[in-house]
């Protein structure tokens, strides 16, 4: 089972957001008291109003719920502007589930109806705090349907598993979030036998004790008022449960042992968040609702948390509200949730994300979405003519700018680049050398939680321990050029080895007696660029250009994402 979308019409400061659709990974972004925490809330709320309606239904003794104010509170809740309207004063939930082919089967066995698949239900409450929950499905047997809404919140409650985290995250929310995983985790045992077994063995002990308490109260009572006849306590069966599934108590031991409650706010952040990350997978719907993640941590543990959000999504569904654009899913921009004067619209391009998040982005990034990140300028050069000729798809992506190809000025500052790129929310590639310098550029990068394995790519050469993008490009395309502008003939035995360009290129110059420094190095670069620029159909070594060609399938899937 899984969430497909949400709606809200009148909670707090949204007044109507439609259809919110949920991936993956939703990212809910906003300026400041826009609503992006009472979206989040609003979904909390109808779940737990729906947890509650089904525990309702598995009561022996049933009764119309009425919600605490700690869940919803009309006055409170409901919007203000709109509390002296005649009509129209509830506030309505609606949230939209897809069944997989045997919670359908079950839905039919348990419910006693088919369903194709979808199952959308409406929650409305009002001045009375009475929810009511109705399925919302066009047919003739809507409303046999609807008298069951006991049965299908119970359906749905208990194949969802559902956790909010609060941006304000004290030691009691961290608390709160062992708390509702514990109590999700040993739910299952309800199921069992030998656990209903020792539950009626525990209200078998109880009963003696609580019979002999209402006798001991009752006496004195009957002396003021002789008409009570009996006195009875009781443990409801739902309150005995779920007492035994919530008392615990949370020791961390970072060579003390400590109650969380004495923990710093970044060590509580990360208890409530890192928790999640193994919790067991059950059948159902899981989602995390999370507020801020990166409340109370340092710029390092907001890297490593996104990882965790990340592998989160592997299992969960995770919405989030974010003021961060390290949060912001850039693969998939519709994910982003743009959330302004009390509406909620998916985002329809990352200029309209670096908006609403006050990023200024450079003016070669104002409409990029991705980013080829390569060591130097010659290498922009090269690779703006190259790549047109070898993509279509990405040539268009170039000339419209949503793809730009960024330098870095030397492999050791690779890191630095690539956070101003994820802060101007750009998806990134990158284009290292396979030499020193670069292996350790791009293990940094990775230790920094900013690079891996599949975006990037080693310029790799058969033969070659070490090598550069230059060692990819046919020496007849610029050994002219080279022997016009400096008078080295690179036809010689020393530009025949196997060592990388760059040394292969001094040892020429330095055999034919020219002068060697960084700066002849950067020249040489130049002119060997200026004629790839000019006939890029011919200038790739098709025995050395394996690495250009990997380059072009990992951009293209970059851009098709």
């Amino acid at each position: 089972m899984r969430l497909t979308n949400f709606s809200v019409t009148n909670f707090r400061s949204i007044t109507s957001a439609h259809k919110v659709v949920v991936s993956d990974i939703t990212v809910l972004i906003g300026k400041n008291n826009e609503g992006k925490s009472n979206l989040l809330k609003a979904l909390q709320v109808a779940m737990d109003l729906l947890q509650m309606h089904a525990r309702d239904e598995r009561s022996v003794v049933r009764r119309p719920y009425r919600s605490s104010q700690e869940t919803y509170f009309w006055s409170r809740d409901f919007p203000i502007q709109f509390q002296n309207r005649r009509s129209s004063t509830q506030t309505v939930f609606k949230m939209e589930f897809m069944l997989d082919q045997p919670e359908i089967e079950e839905f039919k066995k348990e419910i006693g109806s088919s369903l194709n698949g979808t199952l959308p239900l409406e929650i409305k409450i009002g001045k009375e705090n009475e929810a009511q929950i109705n399925l919302r499905k066009p047919g003739k047997n809507t409303k046999s349907l609807s008298s069951k809404s006991g049965k299908i919140s119970e359906f749905v409650a208990s194949r969802i598993y559902f956790n909010y985290i609060p941006a304000v995250r004290t030691d009691r929310e961290a608390i709160e979030v062992v708390s509702r995983m514990l109590s999700q985790e040993l739910r299952v045992l309800e199921r069992d036998e030998e656990y209903q077994n020792a539950l009626a063995v525990i209200q078998d002990l109880q009963l003696p004790i609580l019979e002999d308490l209402a006798h001991r109260i009752q006496e004195p009572l009957m002396e003021f008022l002789p008409t009570i006849k009996n006195v009875q306590i009781e443990i409801p069966e739902i309150s005995r449960r779920y007492g035994v599934r919530r008392e615990f108590n949370v020791i961390i031991d970072d060579g003390t042992p400590t109650s969380i409650e004495y923990k710093g706010d970044g060590v509580k952040s990360l208890a409530a968040l890192g928790l999640l990350k193994n919790k067991l997978r059950h059948p159902g719907a899981s989602i995390i609702a999370i507020e801020e993640p990166e409340s109370h941590l340092h710029p390092g543990a907001i890297h490593q948390l996104n990882e965790i959000i990340k592998s989160l999504a592997e299992s969960n569904q995770v919405i989030l509200t974010t003021h961060n654009p390290l949060f912001v899913d850039r693969s998939n921009i519709r994910t982003n949730i743009i959330v302004n004067s009390g509406k909620a619209t998916p985002a329809k391009n990352v200029a309209t994300i670096r908006e609403i998040l006050g990023i200024k982005a450079s003016d070669n990034l104002t409409n990029a979405n991705y980013a080829l990140v390569v060591e130097g300028e010659e290498d922009v050069k090269s690779l703006r003519a190259l790549i047109p000729v070898m993509s279509e798809k990405l040539a268009k992506a170039l000339k419209t700018n949503m793809v730009v190809i960024e330098p870095i000025g030397g492999a050791g500052n690779l890191s630095y680049k690539l956070s101003l790129l994820k802060n101007s929310l750009c998806l990134t590639h990158t284009l290292l050398d396979n030499d020193d310098a670069g292996r350790k550029a791009f293990q940094k990068a990775s230790d920094d939680v900013l690079i891996d394995v599949s975006n990037c790519t080693m310029v790799t050469c058969k033969g070659m321990t070490d090598s550069e993008f230059e060692d990819c490009i046919s020496v007849s395309c610029y050994k002219d050029a080279v022997l016009n502008a400096f008078g080295v003939n690179l036809d010689s035995a020393a530009f025949k080895s196997n060592k990388k360009w760059s040394e292969r290129l001094k040892s020429t110059f330095m055999d034919q007696g020219k002068p060697w420094n960084e700066g002849i190095l950067r020249r040489v670069k130049a002119v060997l660029a200026e004629e790839v620029a000019k006939k890029p159909h011919e200038c790739l070594n098709q025995y050395k250009r394996n690495s250009i060609d990997a380059l072009i399938v990992a951009l293209e899937k970059m851009v098709r994402s």
